[in-house]
């Protein structure tokens, strides 16, 4: 017997792709609000999704992250339907978290700024959703805006996805151009929590009482997940946490099988094959993780008890380990020396970390959920050579630990150079 493709219509994985400000974090608040998530009495933020204190700050989404939206409105044919919401970040130096955000996920929305429309830093999230051949829902917020101009802003959109289309289709020859001519539109006001698949006119709110026309667009545009019934256990690693309770946290999508909580399984990494048991299995439940007895095929969890689990790895069975390739990330492009302060004021704040031991281990532990980020030692101990994909994201991580009270001397960011060939 042929094992079988099946489909799982009761779950979608979407990623919303947006730039910095054009209202993603309020489009997701008013989705979790109006599926139930917060019940009756939880009082919800403004930025529920930017969950680090800089992201909250400065309103740019630092790390891809995901929530879980339960909807059982009339496109879910009688049936909950669940929603994996993936944030992923909206600029190119995040674009290791942006790669593995897009393997999550089976569809994008891209939300747009009914004034601004699509921004430099979309282009590039863009171009990598159609190069992993992601079908794509456009979304125009803030439609109410006084200088909204949505048929322009339509149109930029577009221009762009065609243009990116025509770039890609050399690497990618089997991409549906109909299917990137024929995006489907949704017009939406996050803050109001309304879209309409109908063009309200400028500056004027769409005629919806809510944001069931996205829902429905996403069910009809974003394909459920589809997986080999018979298939023995594969789950693939796209992210990595930290639960000062569980340890090491793996972030992953089943892709066949199911994956049982206290299961044995075969853990496949660059080095190797080996047998590890699963101590622990986290769901997404609204913006909280919640224990798990198991999670079967397009679903996204979060495992414990593997300590040194990386990105790209894969969960499979014991008896017959079947491995999914590794995920490939962009190589860095700018690089700073981070070191210890070794001015005459080092230490005087109390509290203050300056050892190149603190520094050292804390470099070590971004790289751990940090797949994009590289540390390579200096001639000097107690300075290391610290490289991203540009100046925003290590200026990211020198402010987080600055907060955190290292104290730390910045060299200046220079381009990475990498020979090809003998020729630089």
């Amino acid at each position: 017997m042929t094992n079988q493709t099946t489909t799982r219509e009761d779950l979608r994985n979407v990623a919303i792709v947006a730039h910095v400000d054009h209202g993603k974090t309020t489009l997701v608040n008013a989705m979790l609000t109006q599926t139930g998530a917060f019940g009756d009495h939880k009082d919800v933020g403004d930025r529920v999704m930017d969950s680090g204190e800089l992201e909250k700050e400065k309103g740019i989404t630092i790390l891809a992250k995901n929530t879980t939206v339960f909807y059982s409105g009339p496109a879910s044919n009688g049936e909950e339907v669940t929603i994996n919401v993936i944030d992923t970040p909206g600029h190119a130096d995040f674009g290791g978290e942006v790669e593995r955000g897009l393997s999550m996920v089976d569809g994008v929305v891209l939300l747009v700024d009914s004034s601004e429309g699509p921004l430099p830093q979309t282009r590039f999230v863009l171009r990598k959703a159609l190069e992993a051949k992601k079908p794509v829902i456009l979304v125009v917020n803030k439609v109410d805006r006084p200088n909204a101009r949505i048929d322009g802003v339509v149109s930029d959109s577009m221009d762009l996805l065609l243009g990116l289309a025509e770039d890609v289709s050399e690497d990618v020859p089997d991409l549906d151009l109909d299917a990137v001519l024929n995006v489907p539109v949704v017009y939406a006001s996050g803050k109001a929590g309304v879209a309409s698949t109908e063009q309200p006119a400028d500056g004027e709110l769409p005629e919806s009482q809510d944001l069931e026309p996205l829902f429905a667009t996403i069910m009809e545009h974003i394909p459920a997940p589809t997986y080999t019934a018979g298939e023995v256990l594969q789950a693939h690693v796209t992210n990595l946490d930290y639960s000062s309770f569980l340890g090491r946290l793996a972030l992953l999508r089943v892709r066949n099988g199911t994956l049982n909580r206290n299961q044995t399984v075969a853990w496949s990494s660059e080095n190797g094959i080996k047998n590890v048991k699963i101590t622990e299995l986290l769901e997404t439940k609204g913006l909280e993780r919640v224990p798990a007895e198991s999670a079967r095929p397009g679903e996204i969890v979060a495992v414990a008890g593997i300590e040194e689990i990386m990105i790209g790895d894969t969960l499979t069975d014991p008896n017959d380990p079947k491995p999914l390739p590794q995920i490939t990330i962009d190589e860095p492009s700018i690089s700073m020396t981070v070191g210890i302060n070794t001015s005459p004021l080092a230490g005087k704040v109390k509290g203050a970390k300056v050892t190149a031991r603190q520094v050292k281990d804390r470099l070590e532990r971004e790289l751990i959920g940090n797949v994009s980020l590289k540390v390579l030692p200096t001639d000097r101990p107690d300075t290391w050579q610290v490289q991203g994909r540009g100046e925003l994201a290590l200026a990211i991580l020198v402010e987080q630990m600055r907060r955190e009270g290292f104290e730390l001397t910045i060299g200046k960011p220079q381009v990475v150079t990498k020979e090809i060939d003998g020729v630089l």
